[in-house]
């Protein structure tokens, strides 16, 4: 059994460019691959598609979660506990408004090599 605390691993977590998202990869298996996203306010993680399925899960924080609706993008208000899922090849995004976001995305199964 394994532990995994997302807002701790949050808070740890780097990014390359300061403005950019930082994030950390929780767990990484052939299963499942669990990210953490921490977004500072005015960051975003621009839409983009996954081959696999993507659910997005608000650890902490508002902003937006995006994803395609039926008549096109369609873009959520979000907070504390709230989630998305989307389908494979589903276009998605996230973006913090006016404090920071901290998202958890678990992404099954692992994309890349199966």
């Amino acid at each position: 059994m394994k532990l995994i605390k997302p807002a701790d691993a949050a808070r740890s977590a780097v990014s390359a460019n300061p403005d950019r998202p930082a994030t950390a990869v929780l767990l990484d298996t052939p299963d499942v691959r669990l990210v953490v996203f921490r977004l500072a306010a005015g960051q975003e993680v621009a839409a983009h598609r996954s081959s696999s399925s993507v659910l997005l899960t608000v650890v902490s924080g508002t902003g937006f979660l995006s994803g395609e609706g039926v008549e096109g993008p369609d873009e959520r208000a979000c907070v504390a506990g709230d989630w998305v899922a989307c389908e494979p090849n589903e276009l998605h995004a996230m973006r913090a408004t006016g404090e920071e976001l901290v998202v958890l995305a678990t992404i099954t199964p692992r994309p890349g090599n199966r």
